[in-house]
This record gives structure tokens, C-alpha cells and sequence, in this order.
């Protein structure tokens, strides 16, 4: 085991050193990105060090046969402790981390009998980031008691007794990627691999969490998700007044956002149960996903790029039967929080359906309806604003195998007296795109709309790969702050040497038909490589 721990160092490395290189070509030294690749060889060195410590103690120990312990002395009590206290007390926290990580590596992928429900069966027996059909947040499905290293590490002691005690975990990860691209100064207006060329910290993300237990049906339960993550993914799922100034004021590269912060509260006889959530969400309704490894790729659609990422009220969501799932809510609006100078009272409507064959799901959202008039204030004596776009999604996923299945997606969107480029940046032009104030007005009606396509064929317990492709047109440029007709094919592998870490290459093309689009507007298409690591905690 500490063999394949070496030969992961040694990969890491081995990207590590590349990185370098680019890096020195491209003559792009930002002070951040040095950091970065400086913690990628740190990194790599140490556990290879590790590795090679630990090495000879694994092989003694596997190579030699179990010794009997010396008897008691006459007269005195021996006393032995069992389990997670006794590993508690041996050893140090990071020696049972570490071990926690050994353990993980033991793992086969094999999943175990699974624990009872009352939602449908879960459609997927694959290496897929989700096992449900799209929708959120599912009642009658058992919550997830994987336990990952940082939370075996803490078992046996009383902070972490306490936490298992009372079903509250803290757990997170480290996604970081490098791209190759055809762009020189940014990948825009794709998103999140922005920066071109260059490895990045994506996300740097804990989470704190008590799930509710929506099976039962005796008593109301309740539960609460705390999640913060700093990383370049930040200038995506920033909402106004979550901590915005960061890119709305100052457009920072990297940053920090807390983006999920909510309290659930489970009402088992109300319908066949019925969870309300008050607090900061993750929009429901897309394929895609904001964290890194929830998602089937890397990178990310445009169609995903440009619609929501959060919302901050109250939700409700009721179940009907196995088959029938709706939600209602009230929220601020498109990434924003109600105390923002922008809010606006704002309506959600979903319904969800999985066919009795479980072949089949349909899950349809009106994600924002109110005025649908973009917010105009001032921020710091200039002229600013927010997008306050109103949008139908809908999405349909069809399995034809529990290792095969596809899923489409599609929008309408529409705003009234929108700007050129949506929710402006006051903060300074930066290298890699955003900022410089608010864009041309769009007087009038501004539409945006288009369809979206995920293929997973899964390959193993550990791998799959994924095929995307999608058209897209944002009629005025009120999205992308481009008018033009987009389309974009996607090729992605990922595959799992453990549960905690992932590695995911793909290449893509992004081509934009009617303008210069893509690298500021210098070029209308953008070839795009990459891959990025995952390690969980």
C-alpha cells in the first residue's frame, strides 16, 4: 500500500514539474500561481517521504507473523481497550490520519448491502459522483455514512465520540487543475478554468454537517450544512452580500465563499414527508454541480456558466409518492442575499418524477419569477448592478443500463433592461477577465436559452467516462457579454484510485459562430485541456 502511496507522489510530482514549466515558458509568475505549484512539489515530496518512511514498517509487519502478548505479572490486572479509543490512545492524530488513508487505499470500490428506503432504488451501480436521479433535496433516500479520514481520525476521541453521537460529520477537500489552452489571456467565457495555461487551487473546502433522516416516519428531525471554500471557483458561486467584495469590488483572482449555510427541518407525516430549508442553497435544477467532485467533469458548460448558482430564503419540498416530488420557496433572488442592495422577492416552482420502471426521470424548475428587471444601484459612489434574469429549466435523464444513462437539460431565460455581460465588477480590469464597471445598456426584453447533453458509460467500479455537448445562444450578449451562438463537445475520464482521490483528464472545443468571443475577444473558438486532482479529508 505504501508502494501505490509512492507512485501517487511520484505523479504528483510528475504534473508538478510540467506545471513549472509552462509556467516558465509563458512567463506567468503571478505570485499566487508560484505558491500553488510550490505547494503541489511540497506536497508530492512529503508523501513520497512518508511513503518511503512507512514502507518498511508495513512490509515487517505483513511479512511477520502476529506475536502473543507477554502475560500478566502475578498480581496484575491487565486491562486492554478495543476500537477506535484504544487506536485514540496509541496513536497520534496524524498517525491515524495517515492510517485513515491507508485504509482508503485497501478499499475495492465495492459497496455493501444498502440501507433502507423509501424512495425508488437508486438507479446507478457505477463510479458516478451522484447515485439518485437529479433533484434536491431528496426525501425517503438514507444520508450517507461514510466516514472519511479526517472524521476516523477524530473517532475514539471526545470531540469526535460527541460528533458521531449526535449524526454531525466535518469532512472537505482539495481540487486543484491545470489547463493547456489555445487562449493567451483567459479561457473566458467558459468558466472556471479562466485562467489559462496555469495550474490553480480550485477549491480548498470544509464542511460541517447533520444530515435529517427523511426514511423514518415516527418523529421530526432536523439537521444543517456549513460549507466554506477558498479557490479561483469563488467568482462563480459569489452572491451578492456573501462576502461579495472580494469580485464584485475588488475582482480577485482567488477567494473565499461560504456556500452553503442552511438548517433543514423534516416533517415525516406531512404527504409522505416534507423538508423545509432556510439558509444559502445550491441551485437544484442543473446536471451540473459547483463542487468539484460531485461533478462528472472538471470543467463546465456555458449553459451552466450563465444561470444560477445560489439562492438565500426558504424552501420547501414535498413528497408525493415513490414516483412524484414538488418544491416551493421564496428567495432573494439569482445569487443574492437579502440583506444585498440588490434582493428581490423571488418565486421557485418544481416538480420531479421518476417513472415506475426507474428508467426514466423528469425534473422541471421556474428557478426565479418576479419583475425579471436587471437591479441597478451604486456601489462605492459607481454605477453598479445585479442580474435578475427569470428562467424555466428542465431536465430529463434516461437510463439504459445502471452503468449507462443520459441526461439532458435545457433553458429558457429572460431579462428586462439587462447590461451588456450581466452582474458587473467595478474592481480593475485583471489579465484574466471581469471588471471594469458595469456594461452597454440592453433596453427592452433580452433572452438566452439552449440545450445541454451528459453521456456516462461507466468502465469499472473506479471509472467512467464522460461525452458533453451543447448549443447555446445568448441573443444580446446579456450573459456572456458576447451576441452570439455557442456550441461546445467535451471529452472526460475520470478515474478513482480510492474514494478520496480522483484524477479527471479531458479536452474539449468551445466555438463561438458569431463574434470573437473567446481569449477577450480575440479568438471564437477555445481548445481546452486539463486535468485536475482531488483529495478528500
Amino acid at each position: 500500500m505504501s508502494r501505490l502511496l509512492l507512485v501517487c507522489a511520484i505523479c504528483v510530482a510528475a504534473l508538478a514539474v510540467p506545471w513549472q514549466m509552462w509556467a516558465f515558458v509563458t512567463q506567468r509568475r503571478r505570485r499566487r500561481a508560484r505558491w500553488t505549484r510550490r505547494a503541489l512539489l511540497f506536497l508530492a515530496l512529503g508523501t513520497g517521504v512518508l511513503s518511503g518512511r512507512i514502507e518498511p514498517a508495513l512490509a515487517q509487519t505483513a511479512d511477520s507473523p502476529p506475536t502473543a502478548a507477554p502475560a500478566a505479572q502475578a498480581g496484575t490486572a491487565e486491562t486492554t481497550v478495543a476500537g477506535p479509543k484504544a487506536d485514540a490512545q496509541q496513536f497520534g492524530f496524524f498517525r491515524r490520519l495517515f492510517n485513515a488513508y491507508v485504509d482508503e487505499f485497501k478499499d475495492t470500490g465495492e459497496s455493501g448491502p444498502e440501507p433502507p428506503r423509501r424512495a425508488m432504488p437508486s438507479p446507478w451501480d457505477g463510479p458516478f459522483p451522484g447515485s439518485e436521479y437529479q433533484g434536491y433535496p431528496l426525501i425517503g433516500v438514507p444520508y450517507s455514512t461514510k466516514q472519511w479520514p479526517l472524521m476516523k481520525a477524530l473517532s475514539g476521541t471526545a470531540i469526535g465520540d460527541w460528533m458521531n453521537e449526535n449524526r454531525i460529520s466535518v469532512y472537505g477537500w482539495f481540487t486543484g487543475e491545470g489547463n493547456w489552452s489555445s487562449s493567451s489571456h483567459s479561457n473566458l467565457v467558459d468558466s472556471y478554468w479562466i485562467d489559462p495555461n496555469t495550474p490553480n487551487l480550485d477549491q480548498a473546502l470544509i464542511r460541517v454537517e447533520r444530515p435529517v433522516d427523511s426514511v423514518q416516519q415516527d418523529h421530526i428531525d432536523w439537521g444543517f450544512r456549513s460549507t466554506w471554500f477558498y479557490g479561483i471557483d469563488y467568482r462563480y458561486t459569489t452572491a451578492g452580500g456573501w462576502f461579495s467584495d472580494q469580485l464584485l469590488k475588488h475582482n480577485y483572482l482567488y477567494g473565499y465563499d461560504p456556500t452553503e449555510q442552511y438548517v433543514d427541518v423534516y416533517f415525516p407525516r406531512v404527504a409522505q414527508g416534507m423538508i423545509v430549508r432556510v439558509g444559502r442553497w445550491i441551485a437544484t435544477p442543473d446536471i451540473e454541480t459547483q463542487f468539484a467532485p460531485d461533478n462528472y467533469m472538471g470543467s463546465h458548460s456555458l449553459l451552466f456558466t450563465y444561470d444560477t448558482y445560489t439562492q438565500t430564503g426558504v424552501m420547501a419540498s414535498f413528497q408525493l409518492s415513490k414516483n412524484w416530488m414538488v418544491q416551493a420557496g421564496v428567495h432573494a433572488g439569482t445569487d443574492m442575499a437579502p440583506w444585498y442592495a440588490g434582493a428581490v422577492p423571488t418565486g421557485f416552482l418544481g416538480v420531479r418524477w421518476v417513472a415506475p420502471s426507474n428508467n426514466d426521470s423528469v425534473y422541471l424548475v421556474l428557478n426565479s419569477i418576479n419583475t425579471a428587471k436587471f437591479q441597478r444601484f451604486t456601489l462605492d459612489g459607481q454605477p453598479a448592478g445585479h442580474d435578475n434574469f427569470n428562467y424555466l429549466v428542465g431536465t430529463w435523464t434516461h437510463r439504459f443500463t445502471p452503468m449507462i444513462f443520459t441526461a439532458t437539460e435545457s433553458y429558457y431565460m429572460w431579462q428586462r433592461d439587462a447590461v451588456v455581460g450581466g452582474t458587473p465588477s467595478i474592481g480593475p480590469v485583471r489579465s484574466f477577465g471581469g471588471g471594469g464597471g458595469i456594461g452597454k445598456d440592453l433596453p427592452g426584453l433580452s433572452n438566452t436559452y439552449g440545450i445541454l447533453n451528459y453521456t456516462l458509460f461507466g468502465l469499472s467500479k473506479r471509472d467512467y467516462l464522460t461525452v458533453r455537448n451543447e448549443w447555446w445562444r445568448d441573443e444580446r450578449g446579456e450573459r456572456s457579454g458576447f451576441k452570439s451562438t455557442y456550441t461546445s463537445n467535451s471529452l472526460g475520464w475520470s478515474h478513482a484510485l480510492s474514494d478520496v482521490f480522483i484524477i479527471r483528464p479531458e479536452v474539449g472545443y468551445f466555438h463561438s459562430y458569431d463574434t470573437k468571443a473567446f481569449d477577450l475577444g480575440n479568438k471564437n473558438y477555445l481548445w481546452q485541456g486539463g486535468i485536475d486532482v482531488t483529495l478528500r479529508y
